[in-house]
């Protein structure tokens, strides 16, 4: 299957619509917006094409990865009805393989990555359990120079003190304050409009293996390393 790259039409709508995020704009751009919907999907088979040639993935299909462009303003006090960007993930197949895959496509801040975002409290407390007992195999993962060229730093909220059950001094507290982990890499327009952005995108999800067998690995043994599964 062919890589569709995204459209400059596309990213003028998201601009345009930043300047006018209300539904009478929208509903007089409706076009605009089918055409740059379309191209999104398009973009997200192919990268999700690429994807499943080294992982197992199952997100069936770009459209079904997609977020919808709708806002939930029920509990914000930002009213705009509309995200000014695309949004979408790609989920892993089976219990075994844990992390997923995510892209951001916004004009100036178009990024690609993935990880962990708000595991639920089980997970979590497992994470952190396993961290705390052995370290370096998520240390040297987040400090391989192929890495950190791609992604820079884990990335996520953490708490401002050590988690219940852990001494604030525990010689990995620096990753035990996570309560999310995850690693982004920007891209500038210019490289998210390029021919090529498909294909970049997959590689640089392909350089998130490492973190997510690491973390696979934590999230389905016990301490003793006994498989949960």
């Amino acid at each position: 299957m062919p890589t569709a790259p995204i459209s400059r039409a596309n990213f003028k709508f998201l601009k345009d619509l930043a300047k006018n995020n209300n539904r009478e704009w929208f509903n007089e751009n409706k076009d605009k917006y089918v055409s740059a919907h379309e191209n999104t999907i398009d973009f997200a088979d192919g990268v999700l094409a690429l994807l499943r040639k080294h992982d197992d993935i199952a997100t069936p299909s770009g459209k079904k990865s997609l977020m919808r462009i709708y806002r939930d303003t029920r509990f914000s006090k930002d009213k705009t009805p509309y995200k000014t960007w695309w949004g979408g993930g790609f989920s892993r197949n089976s219990a075994a393989l844990r992390g997923g895959y995510y892209f951001h496509l916004e004009p100036g801040n178009t990024v690609v990555g993935g990880g962990f975002y708000q595991p639920d409290s089980k997970d979590l407390a497992h994470i952190r359990a396993q961290i705390a007992a052995d370290d370096e195999p998520l240390r040297k993962v987040l400090k391989s120079k192929a890495f950190r060229d791609t992604f820079g730093e884990l990335q996520g909220e953490q708490l401002k003190t050590a988690p219940k059950g852990y001494e604030k001094d525990h010689p990995s507290i620096d990753l035990l304050r996570f309560k999310s982990l995850y690693v982004l890499r920007k891209f500038s327009d210019k490289e998210a409009l390029s021919p090529d952005f498909p294909k970049e995108v997959n590689k640089t999800m392909k350089r998130l293996r490492p973190f997510f067998d690491v973390m696979s690995e934590m999230l389905t043994t016990d301490l003793n390393g006994r498989s949960l599964l």
